[in-house]
């Protein structure tokens, strides 16, 4: 896991070596200036030795600054060091979920992707900034002070050596027993996020059946197990510091008692005493800075495990050794097709499916909700792999394609339209980067979305909020289509995309495909009878079996689930 994560330091090594480097000079300074102030005590104030005195206080005065000089070198490089990590590792992560299949999106929930991308890599941002600077300069305090400590009076420093395993041991017990929980609560957030993310995404829909009290009270759920999380975890943390202060005002009574009477007995001078006092309180306070670094660490391992485990992550659909980079035409055929979601050979979405659609051809797929519609469709771009069997295009496996080759064949515009913030040409180029104004003039008059563009004020250049928000479910599903004809595919998949269009509209549509892209595969998902009938064969799904393929006159006089739904759309169910 560490040696993942140290490998996004990248380019910002100089500053990560840095720091630690300004860290030391400015501890060891910062040691040696209570060492400075019992010389000028012992040999300069008590004695009245004016020149003693200033040469003392210049070299106090030079310590100082150059620990101060340090220390703000130290912070500037850590800054930078810190930043540009979670920046490497932020990327790294974005660039490995682009590279995941549909199922390793499946195991990860949106809001889980986001937090480890926002919420986990801050805590191990500000845990990284920690070990290089202060879990640093905490422990060379410690050990410079103890070995300054022993150098004025070894006597009484052996009470240093006494305290510190006892605070380490309770320390430690502290850390084993909160880091399960913290473990725990930063899972949490994913629930939160979660929450919130699905009520904004389905306001409309809360508010328009008035559930806003069910949607608050399930955020306070989420939101109430968080805080006992955290909670049950902070009070076992709050332990460090009773079991600090403890540890601190024991060190400081026995320092003072035995002090004192080295002091009356002639062994020990007050400039001395007063630089033990200072090297008490820069130990105690070095181990007061790591038991805070003691917590961090906690929550940011928990932090740590959740970022490895998305790059580790490996995609399943990955491309063979010299893959084929050209689609020869539009033909697919399904060779007993078996497909289930989680590769359980007793869990099949598809069964036995055996079909083969010519290139050019016009295909309608009806079939009731389950019945496997849109995973038959999703197989042919290779954004799931059959379970058995095979599925190829133009002749060859999808698998033994190069995945962008076959993808950039195959436009697919699916149930959930999805349009992204920016302008309806930023939105349309999605298809084709490169495409002309006069391109996208041509797809959007094909999709039939040119006549209600051209009535918003900006016509091609006007503003598509997140998610499309802005515009009609009709006006979406006709961009959307608009965008996919702009890559000029072999394959074009419809999946229920016309749903929210008139059938006036709908007919335009089918009618452009015919006239336009003739020699292009079109593949129509659809609930209407109409949008389909026209079609050159309808496969008809029943659970996951296809029940039926034909022309639509063919599978009227055979088929009962087409003749079915048939009259029940054209007829009103009198047959």
């Amino acid at each position: 896991m560490i040696k993942k994560l140290i490998g996004c330091i990248g380019e910002f090594k100089k500053e990560t070596i840095l720091t630690p480097i300004f860290v030391a000079f400015e501890s060891a300074f910062d040691v040696i200036i209570p060492f400075l102030m019992s010389l000028l005590i012992d040999n300069g104030i008590n004695k009245g030795n004016s020149i003693v005195i200033i040469e003392i206080g210049v070299l106090l005065i030079i310590s100082s600054l150059i620990a101060m000089i340090c220390g703000a070198k130290s912070g500037k490089y850590a800054a930078r060091a810190s930043s540009g990590f979670a920046r490497n590792l932020r990327r790294k992560i974005y660039y490995n979920v682009q590279d995941f299949s549909f199922s390793n999106i499946d195991k990860f929930s949106t809001s889980s992707i986001v937090t480890r991308h926002t919420t986990d890599i801050n805590n191990v941002q500000m845990a990284f900034q920690m070990l290089i600077r202060i879990a640093i300069r905490a422990p060379l305090m410690l050990i410079f002070a103890l070995i300054m400590a022993f150098f004025i009076k070894p006597k009484l420093a052996i009470i240093f050596l006494v305290a510190i395993p006892i605070l380490g041991i309770g320390l430690y017990v502290i850390a084993t027993t909160a880091h399960p929980i913290f473990e725990k609560a930063i899972k949490k957030i994913d629930t939160i996020n979660s929450v919130v993310q699905e009520n904004v995404r389905g306001i409309r829909v809360v508010k328009s059946f008035v559930t806003e009290d069910k949607e608050i009270d399930k955020f306070y759920k989420a939101s109430d197990e968080l805080y006992r999380n955290f909670s049950k975890a902070e009070k076992i943390v709050s332990l460090n510091n009773p079991l600090m202060q403890f540890t601190v005002s024991s060190i400081i009574v026995l320092l003072s008692w035995f002090g004192g009477k080295e002091i009356i007995l002639g062994g020990l001078t007050t400039g001395e005493f007063t630089s033990l006092i200072s090297y008490t309180m820069q130990i105690l306070i070095s181990l007061m800075i790591l038991s805070m670094i003691l917590v961090m660490l906690m929550i940011s391992r928990a932090s740590c495990e959740r970022i490895v485990e998305i790059l580790d992550e490996k995609s399943d659909l990955t491309n063979k050794e010299n893959p084929i980079k050209e689609v020869k035409d539009g033909s697919i055929s399904f060779e007993n097709v078996n497909f289930s979601y989680v590769k359980d050979e007793n869990k099949l979405c598809l069964k036995n499916v055996n079909l083969n659609i010519k290139s050019g051809e016009t295909v309608g797929i009806i079939g009731g909700t389950g019945s496997s519609k849109s995973t038959l469709v999703q197989l042919i771009p290779r954004l799931y792999d059959v379970t058995t069997g095979s599925v190829k295009v133009g002749g060859v496996d999808v698998r033994d394609y190069d995945i962008e080759s076959l993808r950039n064949q195959v436009a697919m515009v699916l149930q959930k339209n999805v349009l992204f913030s920016g302008t309806i040409k930023d939105n349309l180029r999605w298809g084709n980067e490169n495409a002309t104004d006069e391109e996208l003039v041509k797809a959007c008059k094909q999709a039939q979305a040119d006549s209600f563009i051209n009535q918003f004020p900006d016509g091609y250049d006007t503003y598509i909020e997140q998610g499309g928000t802005n515009v009609s479910g009709g006006q979406k599903q006709r961009l959307c289509i608009a965008r996919a004809l702009l890559k000029k595919p072999k394959i074009l998949i419809l999946d229920d995309s016309t749903s929210a269009v008139d059938t006036k509209t709908d007919s335009l549509i089918r009618k452009a495909f015919i006239e336009e892209i003739p020699n292009t595969t079109k593949i129509i998902i659809a609930q209407r009878i109409s949008s389909v009938q026209d079609a050159d064969k309808i496969i008809v799904l029943d659970n996951g079996n296809i029940n039926g393929v034909g022309t639509h006159e063919e599978l009227l006089a055979s088929n009962e689930i087409y003749k079915d739904v048939y009259y029940s759309q054209v007829k009103g169910g009198e047959e």
